[in-house]
């Protein structure tokens, strides 16, 4: 099982906070401009599901995910 690291992009997120809402102990929303906040770079395996669908459900495709293991959705 390879390790999950996440990257966000702040310029091109829009701040519609879905990922805050989805996996709120890897997100958070900056309280200045409303942009994403990476909590974890490296989700614990207990947060990995709520970080992929985060990622799925952002409207501008500010969330990155590399090395997920084999299998996951």
């Amino acid at each position: 099982m390879s390790t999950m690291r996440l990257h966000v992009d702040r310029e091109r997120c829009i701040g519609a906070g879905m990922c805050a809402l989805t996996a709120p102990e890897v997100f958070d929303q900056d309280p200045d401009d409303g942009r994403v906040l990476l909590l974890h770079p490296v989700p614990p395996t207990t947060h990995r599901a709520a970080a992929r669908m985060a990622a799925g459900v952002c409207p501008s495709r500010a969330i990155t995910l590399h090395g997920q293991e084999p299998g996951g959705s």
